[in-house]
């Protein structure tokens, strides 16, 4: 019998951190209410942290712009910008939502740059009145590591062929010639930029040192510049939304929790690579 107790407790103690995986998985996957099982006609997109990839953001929208039961999106905005490219895909993923149901951009936090113009074609911007708000610039870095090279003996062999292929090198310092170059890159993303926030938000693109330039609102700034609609509370962007939807009774469509706890740590380890490692690129 103390045999088999034994080897009962063994079994355990060999299986204990399986055992443990599965139910906290069971945990965060089983419904927590009843009022999951209801059929969601609302759906909140969270745009947290620096935006390197559009991929999932995308995704999101694209699956809320196809869900029939899906009467309006609010795009829940943390984030202090990023890449180009994928800031002006989610712009435009929002404007061609926008034909098919409400959206409502709501800053939480920091609604800036990237994150900004990716915001600008919603029906409506609601800030929290804390949040920071702006920052409609664009920035192209890259350290110098000639002096470190050179102290580690290290030097570098490059064959190429055009006068630009060298254009933002960390390798030594950047000739005139190249520093122009790169200069002209940043002024035509800046006027694309301005244009588009100009013509989303009905500004006047001549007085763009107004509400652009670069800088750094807080709410009621931004409010006053043109850049957002309202100050309010999340409370206050969800209660708009259902209003603009037409639902007398929100149902607000939920992931699981194990999908939203991969997300989030995601995006927090993202923002602290990004912290150390930023290649050069022209970002907003």
């Amino acid at each position: 019998m103390f045999k088999k107790l034994g080897n009962i407790i063994k079994w355990i103690g060999q299986h204990f951190m399986g055992m443990l995986f599965l139910l906290i998985a069971f945990v965060l996957l089983m419904p927590s209410s009843t009022a999951k099982l209801q059929t969601a006609n609302l759906q909140e997109i969270k745009l947290t942290g620096p935006i390197i990839s559009a991929d999932s953001i995308l995704k999101e929208i694209e699956e809320a712009q196809n869900d029939t039961n899906i009467k309006g999106v609010l795009l829940n905005v943390d984030s202090p910008g990023g890449a180009v490219p994928p800031s002006i895909e989610i712009a435009y993923a929002i404007k061609e939502l926008k034909k098919h149901k409400p959206v409502i951009a709501y800053a939480s936090g920091v609604m800036a740059s990237g994150s900004y113009y990716a915001s600008i074609y919603a029906n409506k911007i609601i800030a929290n009145p804390g949040a920071i708000v702006g920052s409609i610039g664009v920035i192209m870095e890259s350290a110098n590591i000639e002096k470190l090279m050179h102290t580690l003996g290290v030097e570098t062999q490059i064959v190429k062929q055009g006068t630009y292929k060298e254009a933002g090198t960390p390798t030594r310092k950047w000739t005139p010639q190249e520093r122009a170059e790169l200069e002209t890159l940043t002024k035509d993303t800046y006027a694309l930029f301005v244009s588009d926030v100009a013509k989303a938000r009905g500004l006047d693109v001549s007085k763009d040192k107004n509400y652009a330039d670069a800088h750094i609102f807080s709410s009621k700034r931004a409010k006053e510049a043109g850049l957002i609609d309202e100050i309010g509370v999340m409370h206050t962007a969800k209660a708009q939304l259902a209003t603009l939807a037409k639902i007398k009774k929100p149902a607000w469509k939920e992931k699981n929790k194990l999908e939203s706890f991969v997300e989030q740590f995601v995006a927090k380890s993202i923002m602290q690579l990004q912290a150390y490692f930023y290649g050069l690129q022209a970002r907003l």
